[in-house]
């Protein structure tokens, strides 16, 4: 059974840091494309940012110089570190796992940035 299991979300001040993790389970995790996507209300879920199995690094542009991407597969885990965090930051994030034509959703942790 496939688990992407999200923690590290809440609340936050602006120009405050969160540190999100997902643990992943179930899969071959070397191989998988990892992202980290979020949804804002009203909005379209997008991706924030990705790293693929050979480490290969991609952001949205809004969090370039702000947040970092990185996995560990010794533990399976992948992590999005969140610096200098806006209202605008605030949404449902939710880690993705990808090989070819199998994509896997965790469950979301909330993220809120507001005074």
């Amino acid at each position: 059974q496939v688990q992407l299991v999200e923690s590290g979300g809440g609340l936050v001040e602006p120009g405050g840091s969160l540190r999100l993790s997902c643990a992943a389970s179930g899969i071959t995790f070397n191989i998988y494309d990892m992202g980290w996507y979020r949804q804002a209300p009203g909005k379209q879920r997008e991706l924030v940012a990705g790293i693929t199995s050979g480490g290969i690094l991609n952001y949205v542009d809004s969090v370039k110089g702000r947040f970092t991407i990185s996995r560990d597969s010794a533990k399976n885990m992948v992590y999005l570190q969140m610096n200098s965090l806006t209202p605008e930051d605030t949404a449902i994030y939710y880690c993705n796992s990808r090989f070819r034509t199998l994509t896997y959703w965790g469950q979301g942790t909330q993220v809120t940035v507001s005074s």
